[in-house]
């Protein structure tokens, strides 16, 4: 027998592995190194070799619930919510035509969903990919829309001299 997702038992054998009659009952055959069993009989990876054909993904680190299971949909993805709000309000002000204003939201919310990615143990769906992964792409894609947003023309809130002059060397030269 094989273990499920959840580690329990299950009655029927893998597909493509047929059932093997000369292993005793009540022991544990070992196929491979990826389902050697550790001291309490359960499966365990012996390797840091991925096997040649996955049968599920892994959810990602801290993807789970931000609250306890018996609350709400939406307090349990609190962390996703908060993100997603603020870009809406955002992208809200953008089209109203305050574009800096609502362009520097959408930046601080992807920043604010990276320190949220690095300070709580569990984010909800705000975890896609591993946490470092997350923390970066987050904060990588929020400070280049906050700069860009305070850099936008006419009129910029943040000048970078070498910035200016590579568009303008850019521009004159094309």
């Amino acid at each position: 027998m094989s273990p499920d997702r959840n580690g329990a038992p299950r009655d029927r054998a893998p597909q493509g592995d047929a059932p093997q009659d000369d292993a005793p009952e009540g022991e544990i055959e070992v196929r491979d190194p990826v389902s050697a069993p550790d001291a309490d009989g359960r499966p365990r990876r012996a390797t840091r070799r991925f096997p040649l054909f996955t049968r599920d993904t892994a959810r990602p680190e801290g993807g789970g619930r931000a609250a306890s299971s018996d609350a709400p949909a939406p307090a349990r993805q609190w962390p996703l919510l908060a993100v997603l709000g603020t870009v809406g309000l955002g992208l809200l002000v953008t089209a109203l035509d305050a574009f800096r204003v609502g362009l520097l939201l959408i930046g601080v919310a992807l920043l604010g969903g990276a320190a949220l990615r690095w300070l709580l143990p569990r984010v909800g769906m705000l975890a896609v990919r591993s946490r470092f992964t997350d923390i970066v792409t987050y904060g990588i894609l929020g400070t280049v829309i906050v700069l860009l947003a305070l850099m936008a023309q006419p009129k910029p809130w943040l000048e970078i001299p070498f910035l200016d002059d590579a568009l303008h060397f850019t521009v004159r030269n094309s």
